[in-house]
Parts: C-alpha cells; sequence; structure tokens
C-alpha cells in the first residue's frame, strides 16, 4: 500500500455563520469575520478535496443568510433555534464528526459575548486555536494536524499545531479576501433544519443591559524627542515625578492638580 493511501486527510469541514450588523447604520448584513472564515474554510475544502458544511443557528427567514450565498457557500443549514434560547447544544449536537470548524471570534452586536467557540469546544471534546490569521492542514501517516499563523499584540505572529479534530477561531484580521458574487446568491439555498427541544439549554438566561463607559486613563502628552524615547526604550530609567508623603489632604489634591493643569489634562 502506497504512502498517499495510508496518508489520513480531513474529510468534512464545518464554519459557523452568524448576522452581523453595520456598525454606523445598524443594518443587518452578513458578519465579516465569519466571511473570512468561510473563505478559509472554501480553500481548504478545495485543497484537500473535503465536503464543507456552512451552519447557522437562529431564524430561518433572516434574509442576511443569503448574502453568505454570494460569498461562496452552496448552501446554509440554519438550525432554528428560537430567539433568547442557547445554541451551543444544538450546534454541538451538530458538529460532531467533523473534522475541523472553523468560526469568527463572535457575533456583531448581538449576543456577542465570544463564549461560543470554546462552549463547542468543550463539549465536543476538541482542541481550540484562537486568532487565526491563515490556516493550514497537515496530513501524515500517523495523523492529520491543524497549523494556524496567531494574531499577537504589537505585530507579533506565532504558528501553533494540533491534531484534528480541532476548531479554530478565525481573527478580525485574517489573510482572507471575500468575493462577492449575486449569480451564487441566486444558485444557492438556505435550508432549515427543526432542532429538538431536548437540546435547548436549562436555566440558561441572558440579561441585556446598556454597556457602561469605562474610565479613561490620563497620560501626560510625550514631549521629549524621539531619539530620546528611542532610548527609553532599549534603558531604564526615571521618569522624574514628586512622592508627596507629608501634608493634609488639601495639600496632596492641590499638588495632583497642579500636575493636571500643568499637562492640560483638565481644563479647570
Amino acid at each position: 500500500m502506497s504512502q498517499a493511501s495510508t496518508t489520513k486527510r480531513v474529510s468534512k469541514i464545518a464554519v459557523l455563520v452568524s448576522v452581523g450588523r453595520h456598525p454606523v447604520s445598524g443594518t443587518a448584513r452578513y458578519s465579516r469575520n465569519d466571511a473570512a472564515a468561510l473563505t478559509l474554510a472554501t480553500g481548504l475544502a478545495k485543497q484537500h478535496q473535503a465536503a464543507l458544511d456552512v451552519l447557522h443557528a437562529g431564524d430561518p427567514a433572516n434574509p442576511t443568510l443569503g448574502e453568505y450565498l454570494a460569498l461562496g457557500a452552496a448552501k446554509v443549514e440554519v438550525l432554528a433555534v428560537a430567539a433568547g434560547d442557547e445554541i451551543a447544544p444544538a450546534l454541538a449536537a451538530r458538529l460532531k464528526g467533523y473534522d475541523l470548524v472553523l468560526t469568527g471570534t463572535r457575533a456583531e452586536g448581538t449576543e456577542d459575548s465570544g463564549m461560543l467557540p470554546y462552549q463547542l469546544a468543550d463539549a465536543l471534546g476538541v482542541a481550540l486555536l484562537a486568532s487565526a490569521v491563515d490556516v493550514d492542514v497537515e496530513g501524515g501517516v500517523d495523523a492529520t494536524q491543524v497549523t494556524v499563523r496567531q494574531f499577537l499584540p504589537k505585530g507579533l505572529r506565532r504558528r501553533v499545531q494540533a491534531s484534528l479534530p480541532a476548531l479554530v477561531v478565525v481573527h478580525p484580521m485574517a489573510n482572507a479576501t471575500p468575493r462577492y458574487a449575486y449569480a451564487k446568491l441566486r444558485e444557492g439555498a438556505i435550508e432549515p433544519v427543526l432542532v429538538s427541544a431536548a437540546n435547548a439549554a436549562e436555566g440558561v438566561h441572558w440579561s441585556i443591559k446598556p454597556a457602561t463607559a469605562k474610565p479613561v486613563r490620563l497620560a501626560a502628552a510625550e514631549k521629549r524627542s524621539g531619539h530620546a524615547r528611542m532610548l527609553s526604550a532599549t534603558t531604564t530609567e526615571s521618569r522624574g515625578g514628586s512622592v508627596v508623603i507629608e501634608g493634609t489632604s488639601v495639600e496632596k489634591a492641590q499638588v495632583i492638580l497642579a500636575y493636571l493643569r500643568e499637562h492640560q489634562l483638565v481644563d479647570y
């Protein structure tokens, strides 16, 4: 038997998509992060000749789901979950048996806690690779692995591997350019799937409240030259300032107020 015949290949790939929201107008649209995940999954499916399924949990009548057809999905399978119900159990039951699952980081403006990928990975018992900017599947005689390049702060990147099956969370800065084709929208189909009531989570309720603004940290404007700032990045130096220990609370408050006024951090 040849090595090619014994090599395991990824055969089933799933992409989870959600309904996004325009950041300015609030109009419902496809999620750009999920569209990037769909683009990466489409490339992997073509490369490995794997079956690709696009899944959504929610309202099958939502017209926004048709945009994923235009982005390359042959069909969108919709798990009909009632509004307000937990979707993780239904998705976990549907995703059993898949080699690779791709999804965006979170929904846009709905129940966007970002915890769904972690709940699914825990329910399926698979590895989770987060913040992926590109995805590659490597096959071998003994096992098949997925390799992702992760997005890290300050422009850093790193490559990590995990054995399949695995769940990959695609970062918004992923190396993917979705292409919209109206003809594909007309050719594709939305396929509703009934979900058993037994899959609904018990005792899980969302609480909705207005977002609160986080306090802004006051920082004095940097007045040093570029050369001085570069030197401070490589050496340890004192940044000045004073420590006020003695005096009354009023005197200490006056020192703080004088500093804020000196650096124009307050206007009174």
